[in-house]
């Protein structure tokens, strides 16, 4: 059965390495470099906002581990799904909108 929120959660842009990619393609590698990237990010003082989505890229990366899978897609949408908000690949609250 198709869920088209989780499919459009695989499919929301993420901008990485200097191009948009799908979110469901990124690699467990690509996932720990952005953990990594924010992390340093988070380092210039911008840590309440950015540490957070920090640790969630890092949560990613670990479940990733966890489970073998090599791309993101290949997680159960029931372990990946609450991690969209944290991650912002879904904005909290579903829209940067008010």
């Amino acid at each position: 059965m198709d869920d088209p929120r989780f499919d459009e959660l695989l499919n929301t842009p993420v901008s990485f390495a200097g191009s948009q990619r799908r979110f469901g393609e990124l690699s467990r590698d690509e996932v720990e470099a952005r953990a990594a990237e924010l992390r340093e990010a988070a380092g210039l003082g911008h840590r309440s906002r950015v540490g957070a989505v920090a640790a969630a890229w890092s949560r990613l990366a670990t479940l990733m581990r966890e489970c073998g899978a090599k791309t993101v897609a290949e997680l159960d949408p029931g372990e990946l799904e609450p991690l969209a908000e944290p991650l912002w690949i879904r904005p909290p609250g579903g829209s940067l909108l008010p």
